[in-house]
């Protein structure tokens, strides 16, 4: 993650979750809500938490895990949990099925979990849901995007054990078409990701974009695999279709290299508007630095400058202080993980886990994100986040969003029940 980034080590010296650090300004703005706790519990409360933290993408398990500690860290300084100290065990959840489950039964069954966070991979947070339903414990979702966990698993299936912190599949595709209704192009196409999450997001921006703006042409589709490293086709048989608009939503090291090979074939000169749904993560945004090009719309499940509000801003002051590194949208999913445990646990004076689940159903946390609801049909939190045109600024060596806009999640996300021209954006006033 370059000269500033935080190497294993670093956690190593960090000690163990449960100590506190020195310094880090706890106080009023962390994670709040209504409730105070009640009655104290017997401790620790434990959070078994997976991310992946091997293989090109392990940055993002290091990132998840600067927001978990960092809460924890903070937690354990103002008095724990209900009086509990909250104790947090890291493991490498790869990005393959039977390496999540494997995490999720030595949580619970051997480590004595009372709860479960993280999980990177759509398949990985879809392999569990059945899992967790067995073991009989909660999960805080800090990343996996697909719709299906809270469509199908929670809503449909009733697995009450599965919750959202993170914006899903709706921010990227519902939201983007959102934010393309009001631009000039006329035809789109895309480079995405060969598997459901791309197939998945595209679907949604079309449909959503077609109705929002009708004779909307999608002249081009190319679907690049897991692990591509060389673009140059998908981008030239986008170039050859001639679209005004380009919709990707690959994301991280493939991002990046889609981008320098794109700006050396043109594309950016010759399309004039494109949508990266996760180009504000802060991988992207360092990997690329100057090179991304300006005027490139980016979104992400969290962008550090957005609320620009005090307690946000507080807090990304703070994670600099801690870590030398801005936050990346999982580091503030992970860290508000811990405070919706923490309220939770508080609002019914329990670890117990069904006593727990109905105190996050429809629970209200304000967070460094904003203030989130937790739905209590399908346990997905509800927040908004924004879309930003990029701009160089002298006070970061990467580019930032300049003009934002924000679709308010009750205007993007599908609603329950999920099927019937109601429960998909736009909706009528």
């Amino acid at each position: 993650m370059g000269d500033k980034g935080i190497t294993r080590r670093d956690f190593v010296k960090a000690g163990a979750v449960t100590s506190a650090a020195a310094g880090l300004g706890v106080g009023a703005l962390k994670p709040t809500g209504l409730w105070a706790a009640t009655a104290k519990v017997k401790g620790p409360v434990k959070v078994g938490y997976q991310a992946i933290n091997s293989g090109t993408l392990a940055g993002y398990g290091e990132f998840h895990k600067m927001g978990v500690v960092m809460a924890a860290e903070e937690i354990n300084k103002m008095g724990g949990i209900a009086g509990a100290k909250l104790e947090v065990n890291f493991r490498d959840s790869t990005l393959k099925k039977p390496q999540a489950i494997k995490n999720a039964r030595y949580f619970v069954d051997s480590w004595g979990a009372d709860f479960l966070g993280g999980v990177d991979s759509s398949g990985q947070a879809l392999a569990l849901a059945p899992v967790m339903k067995r073991l009989g414990k909660p999960i805080m979702i800090t990343h996996a995007a697909t719709e299906k966990l809270t469509e199908i698993e929670v809503f449909q299936k009733g697995i009450k054990e599965i919750f959202r912190i993170c914006t899903p599949t709706y921010q990227d595709g519902n939201a983007a078409a959102f934010v393309a209704k009001n631009l000039p192009a006329k035809s789109w196409a895309t480079i995405s990701p060969k598997y459901e999450y791309g197939y998945t997001c595209w679907r949604m921006f079309k449909r959503t974009l077609g109705k929002l703006k009708p004779g909307t042409k999608f002249t081009a589709e190319s679907w690049a695999p897991f692990g591509t490293t060389d673009f140059r086709s998908h981008i030239n048989k986008i170039l050859d279709a001639k679209p005004d608009g380009l919709y990707s939503t690959e994301w991280a090291g493939e991002l990046i290299t889609f981008v320098k090979q794109a700006k050396q074939a043109g594309l950016f000169k010759k399309i004039k508007h494109v949508m990266f749904p996760v180009g504000a993560a802060m991988d992207v945004l360092e990997g690329l630095g100057k090179d991304l090009p300006d005027n490139i719309w980016i979104s992400g499940r969290y962008f550090f400058m957005y609320p620009d509000n005090k307690r946000n801003n507080d807090w990304v002051a703070r994670f600099v202080k801690r870590w030398k590194h801005y936050p990346a949208y999982v580091s503030e999913t992970g860290y508000s993980a811990m405070y919706a445990f923490k309220k939770a646990v508080e609002a019914c004076g329990s670890k117990d886990a069904g006593k727990v689940i109905k105190a996050l159903e429809g629970m209200t946390l304000d967070s460094p994100a904003g203030k989130r609801v937790f739905r209590k049909a399908d346990h997905q939190a509800m927040y908004d986040v924004p879309w930003g045109l990029t701009k160089a600024s002298s006070k970061y060596p990467f580019k930032i969003m300049g003009k934002q806009v924000v679709i308010p999640a009750k205007a993007c996300f599908n609603r329950p029940p999920f099927k019937g021209a109601g429960s998909f954006p736009p909706f009528k006033a």
